[in-house]
């Protein structure tokens, strides 16, 4: 479907299947004194599509009457249903279906939401369509998990460091596993701690370039590199290093170290696995000769040196964690980068503020960002409360 062009044949698609459902404003439904006050919430709408679904089908598709803003109402679309008023809310407690008479009303209720459920699947491509027009501008808020995948990246280095230090300390034991009177082995916990150490060190790696991927995107529009929805998404598709060189000057003296030890870990890691796990070092094949069975590495190269004898590809997992942790001291927990700051909030990043400068005044110190994001979480508290 192409819209506009073809807006009105889908809006009339949708009256069809709304029908009797009509907007009681324009059909001048006469309800009860104080009617807006006294409705209360029907089981059936607890069935309702979400809140934004029935804002853009009502109002923004058909034109129906929003009544506005009130005390924890964000929005309220009267309706009318075979001469009878009823109220389409988003409350602070979430949307839903209102009456008068709430017991004798509910089964025509139902109906309305089954009626409002169809119409929901009809508009499909006018909801996908808004969509895509969204994203080519800055009225667009992009998510904010940057805490959560922290915590995760956290989480599993604190767990490969204990693990491996749980290794060392029992270095030396041997446990005797009985399996019979004549049958025994010896069990060592150090190398199977070790592995164990091993497959968490590797784990939270990974989620360290998950994490900061994320970071360097709302960096990134913090910083006014990025102001529309089609803006966000060319950028999540680029590399890590394109990432970060986007949102930290390598030229800077006290970064480039750490861009270089990092993207080297990154290399590192995605040829290990990414490319089937063969060896750390890309032992994939090893070569029959008269020395025995020889390493043949394959680290991962296109061209005339695809394969090879010699090392230099291996890398070690507690060096890794070492370097990553050097970096997350110098930007994450520093504190003297203002959008680190912002993101630390998990306020969502605001394209609208990338692209009129809002973002851009805040990003001049660390104490300008601080107090900017002080008023954005009032603001965001008394909308999410519904205090207008």
């Amino acid at each position: 479907m192409k819209l506009p062009e073809e807006i009105d044949s889908l809006r009339e698609r949708v009256h069809a299947v709304l029908n009797p459902i009509a907007s009681a404003v324009d059909k001048g439904t006469k309800a009860e004194k104080h009617f807006l006050f006294t409705v209360n919430r029907t089981d059936a709408g607890k069935n309702l599509p979400p809140y934004y679904l029935m804002y853009f089908l009502f109002v923004d598709l058909l034109g129906y009457k929003n009544l506005g803003q009130f005390e924890k109402i964000s929005w309220s679309v009267p309706i009318d249903y075979k001469g009878t008023a009823y109220l389409l809310e988003h409350r602070k407690f979430g949307v839903g279906l209102f009456a008068s008479d709430k017991e004798n009303q509910e089964s025509d209720c139902q109906e309305i939401v089954r009626k409002i459920q169809k119409a929901v699947k009809v508009a499909q491509p006018y909801f996908e369509w808004v969509a895509n027009e969204a994203s080519k501008k800055s009225a667009l808020n992009v998510l904010n998990h940057s805490l959560r995948l922290h915590e995760r990246y956290d989480f599993l280095a604190r767990e490969a460091k204990r693990k491996s230090e749980e290794a060392i300390s029992r270095k030396d034991e041997r446990i005797r596993v009985q399996h019979s009177e004549s049958s025994w082995r010896e069990r060592i916990p150090y190398y199977e701690l070790t592995r164990e150490a091993e497959w968490l060190a590797l784990s939270a790696i990974d989620a360290f370039y998950s994490f900061t991927e994320h970071v360097f995107i709302h960096a990134g529009i913090l910083k006014g590199s990025l102001i529309t929805g089609e803006d966000v998404a060319n950028f999540a598709d680029k590399d890590w290093a394109s990432k970060f060189k986007e949102c930290l000057d390598i030229h800077d003296n006290s970064i480039k170290p750490h861009y270089d030890r990092l993207v080297e870990i990154k290399r590192q890691i995605r040829n290990y696995m990414a490319h089937g796990a063969f060896g750390k070092n890309g032992e994939a094949f090893q070569i029959h000769s008269g020395a025995g069975a020889v390493p043949l590495l394959m680290p991962h190269q296109k061209g005339s040196s695809r394969f090879s004898m010699q090392n230099g590809t291996e890398f070690q997992e507690d060096e890794a964690i070492s370097a990553i942790e050097e970096f997350m001291q110098f930007y994450w927990e520093s504190n003297n980068f203002p959008e680190v700051i912002y993101i630390k909030s998990s306020l969502s990043s605001i394209l609208t503020y990338a692209s009129d400068s809002t973002y851009n005044n805040a990003m001049v110190s660390t104490k300008d960002m601080e107090s900017f994001v002080d008023y954005l979480i009032e603001v965001h508290d008394r909308a999410a409360n519904m205090d207008w």
